[in-house]
């Protein structure tokens, strides 16, 4: 979703279009946009006033959303609706006089921009050892997550944080995203196959990290986690197993594939199967709708058609692969 709302402002709007934040953490993918003329920054004052500006998927601090809207010429928060609801339980949970113990890596996007919705409400932890040396708290306590955890990061904190406070309140639906642990998933089911498991993606891409842990924990004799083709090891052999980040371009894991050369084939490892749709935030809708309606004036088409959009069918590997061709 976010990878292809930054590619409609792309085409939207002249050079250069602002984006707070890497929209996703995936190397090949900011390339990509950079050389589209996207500046990528990390703080909203860096974007001359006027310029239109998007918001990373990981979330931005409240008042990260105010200075943007104040300064930019046109602003799309492209939020994951999933970052989205952990944002929401921490407001609801605030308001309520909860103290929020919230599980997230110290400086990740995703944890500093929802721990900005209540600061003075939240404990962040990471460890064991954090949960232990938490103090009593007289309010009731509630458990939230940043949502690109492990399951074996967060199911040991977790435990250790209801242990320590028997009360605690979590959200009925996991705040752990499921791009992230269906990959965990496939990845423990076939690790104990594998001779090596190459893992692809971002060294600032905490899911991707998290694949590269769970590979090593599983007992693989070789894990490597690389950007692209060009970092595979030579002379790799045995079975070996290929894995990608939740914002790892499909073209990666094609290439990856190919510099393989498997003797013996592919074999898909399927656990699950995927539906969620996330569709593109309103004033990507909006604009959509606008460029279409232009277009039917123009060319003098039907304008009921002309805004009929199916996002849906859209996949961001091949939005991607259109920006190499332009």
């Amino acid at each position: 979703m976010a990878i292809k709302a930054l590619a409609w402002m792309v085409r939207s709007f002249e050079a250069p279009v602002y984006c707070y934040h890497e929209i996703v953490h995936n190397k090949i993918v900011v390339q990509r946009f950079e050389a589209q003329g996207v500046v990528f920054v990390d703080h909203i004052d860096e974007v001359p006033e006027g310029r239109p500006i998007m918001l990373s998927a990981h979330g931005s601090a409240p008042e990260v959303v105010a200075a943007a809207r104040a300064r930019g010429s046109y602003v799309v928060d492209s939020v994951c609706p999933l970052v989205t609801k952990v944002h929401h339980e921490v407001k609801v949970r605030a308001g309520k006089g909860f103290r929020i113990v919230y599980v997230g890596h110290e400086g990740h996007e995703e944890a500093v921009g929802t721990m900005a919705v209540a600061p003075s409400s939240i404990s962040r932890v990471e460890s064991v050892a954090e949960v232990l040396a938490l103090p009593h708290f007289d309010e009731p306590v509630a458990l939230l997550a940043q949502t690109t955890l492990s399951h074996r990061d967060w199911e040991g904190v977790a435990v250790a944080v209801r242990e320590r406070y028997p009360q605690v309140w979590s959200p009925g639906r996991s705040d752990l995203c499921f791009a992230t642990t269906n990959r965990q998933s496939a990845l423990m089911a076939m690790a104990p196959r594998c001779d090596a498991i190459v893992v692809i993606g971002s060294a600032n891409s905490s899911n991707t990290r998290a694949l590269e842990k769970l590979a090593i924990e599983a007992g693989c004799p070789q894990v490597f986690r690389i950007n692209g083709p060009e970092e595979l090891p030579a002379g790799l052999t045995g079975t070996v197993g290929v894995t990608a980040g939740a914002s790892a371009p499909e073209e990666l894991v094609e290439a990856i594939i190919a510099r393989l050369s498997p003797t013996h084939g592919v074999e898909l490892l399927r656990v699950t199967e995927e539906d969620e749709y996330f569709p593109p935030p309103r004033n990507i809708r909006d604009l959509q709708a606008a460029i279409g309606i232009a277009a039917a004036a123009m060319l003098g088409g039907p304008i009921a058609v002309s805004t009929v959009f199916d996002d849906r069918a859209l996949a961001a590997s091949d939005v991607l692969a259109t920006l190499v061709a332009s």
